[in-house]
Parts: structure tokens; sequence; C-alpha cells
């Protein structure tokens, strides 16, 4: 059975009823207009700060759903939108069952599973009340340019059955003052999608995937408008379930490339294609490629292979 075929909604394999989803265009009240940022998060507390004030600016609502956190990251949610003045379009809610990992753990559960990538991808999504939507990571910032870019799109792609490809570049912290921002990988995901019938999670090799019309139309934003804060003192690939099996899978090839840079910076080696940054005193590194550096970089901007 694939998530698409239950009509109103789909109910779990635990019978946890409270986590049955209901898709949102089922619902008496429809959709509204415009767009909202989901991002499921799981201790993101020193990433959300930076990742929360452009997307609460760009986006019509964002939705945030907590999975379990230790570190404070609700706190952090609802602390960020009301210093920025944003908390009317922010919903917070929580997941709280343990949703296995990315590879073997997930090749092993139900999609139906509370447990399992799909269902927990559907449930958060079946919260959303717009017609589009934009699958966010807890770790991904918006530059200038993509804040304008993502806001600008906001009010255009509400009644269109568009996929939006977003473009981002691994930003590997070394410290409040030092990045390396990896330009060595041409990556642009698939983000931007409407609320429908149509586009539903399902289960897929290692990981969910997205159901699509074949005839969907699908653009892509220019690069250098978002990066991906990886942190050279943490473990970056937890939620694999063993990042070894990059290098045995050819659907892996960006994660290896992550697991490469990764290692080999911790280990004082710069790769082909990585860039030193070093932001000026009293400016945070990731304001200062978020707001200077790749704003300013010049265009085209030189990016490496395509990599799948």
């Amino acid at each position: 059975m694939t998530a698409h075929l239950g009509r109103t909604g789909l109910s779990n394999l635990e019978g946890h009823t409270d986590y049955d989803i209901t898709w949102p265009w089922a619902r008496p009240e429809g959709l509204r207009p415009g767009t909202t940022a989901v991002l499921r998060v799981k201790d993101e507390a020193p990433s959300l700060p930076f990742v929360l004030p452009p997307l609460l600016r760009a986006c019509d609502h964002v939705l945030v759903v907590d999975n379990g956190s230790t570190d404070g990251t609700p706190d952090v949610v609802r602390e960020t939108a009301e210093r920025h003045g944003r908390a009317d379009r922010l919903t917070l809610t929580s997941y709280p069952f343990a949703v296995a990992r990315a590879g073997a753990e997930h090749l092993a559960v139900h999609e139906l599973s509370v447990h399992s990538l799909s269902y927990f991808y559907n449930w958060c999504f079946a919260q959303v009340g717009t017609r589009y939507s934009w699958k966010w990571d807890g770790d991904m910032v918006l530059t200038t340019e993509g804040e304008v870019s993502i806001a600008d799109l906001s009010w255009q792609v509400g009644d269109v059955q568009t996929i939006v490809r977003v473009p981002r570049h691994p930003l590997f912290l070394a410290s409040d003052s030092l990045a390396y921002l990896d330009l060595g990988l041409r990556n642009a995901e698939e983000w931007g999608f409407p609320i429908g019938p149509d586009f539903v999670y399902t289960k897929a090799f290692e990981w969910e995937i997205r159901t699509t019309p074949e005839d969907v139309r699908s653009i892509g934003l220019p690069f250098g408008l978002c990066v991906e804060l990886k942190y050279l003192d943490g473990d970056e690939f937890a939620h694999w379930t063993d990042p070894s099996s990059f290098a045995t899978s050819w659907r892996n090839k960006r994660k290896r490339r992550e697991w490469e840079v990764f290692n080999a910076l911790r280990e004082g080696t710069v790769p082909a294609g990585v860039v030193r940054i070093e932001a000026p005193a009293g400016t945070h590194v990731v304001d200062h490629v978020t707001h200077e550096w790749l704003p300013h970089a010049p265009r085209p901007l030189d990016v490496g292979p395509q990599r799948r």
C-alpha cells in the first residue's frame, strides 16, 4: 500500500488515533492561499536563530515540528519568532515518536508506522493550511537574495502545480568566525511543492520521496540562495543508520561528498571546491556568508559538477 491511496487520510499501524493523518485538502475549510515552510527538527537550537528569521519574513507561515529535542529547540523557536516580531506567522507543534533513520533502519519500517519517515513527513505536511509548501530543514539558511526570491515566489505559486528546486551549499562551521563553503557540489533538490493528493510522501530507497505527476512542471532557482549548516564539532550524520553506506550506494553521491568534505576538514585538509571564509570581527560567519559573501560573489556562481 502506498500513502496516496487513503482518500481522506491515513491511520497508523500502532493505533495512535491522535496521530492519524487527515489530508488538509479533504477538510471542510479547504486550503487558503499562500505558502508554508515546514521544518521537522530535532536538536537544532544552534541553527534556528539563523534559519527562522528569513523564512518568517519570506513565507506566509512557518510550521515547526519538534521530534523530541533535548537542547531547548522549542524555546529557541518561540524566542526567535517573538524577537523578530513574527510570532503570528509561526506554528510550533511536536511529534513524539522516534523516527527511523535514513538507510537500513528506514527500509525495515512499514510506511504506515508512526516510526516511518514517510508517515512522519505526511503527518507534518498534513498540518499545512496553505496551498503551497516548502520542505525545509532546520539547518538551511537563506541568503539575502534567497529571502527575496522565496518571498517573491510566495504570491506566485499558490495556485500553480509547479515544483521548485532550491540549490543549497554546505557551510561547514569551524567556529563563530570561520567556516568552509562547499562550492564543489552542484545540488538542486526539490523543496517547493503544492499541497494536494498528487504530492504526498511514500517509502523509497534509503529515504522518503514525494510523489509527483509525470507532467508536472519543475523550475530551478539560481545557485547561491541557501546554505546548509554543518558543525565540524558535531555528529552531522546521526540521522543515517550507517554512513558507510554512502560509499556503497550510487544513490548517495551527495551524502558521500558531504562525508568526504566533513572528514577532510576535521583532519585539516581543504578539498578542491571548498572555500575558506573568515568573518570580520564582531560578525558571525553565518551572517557574513549569507548577507555579504555569497550575495556579492561573481555571477554566475562557480559551482562543481552535477552529482545526483
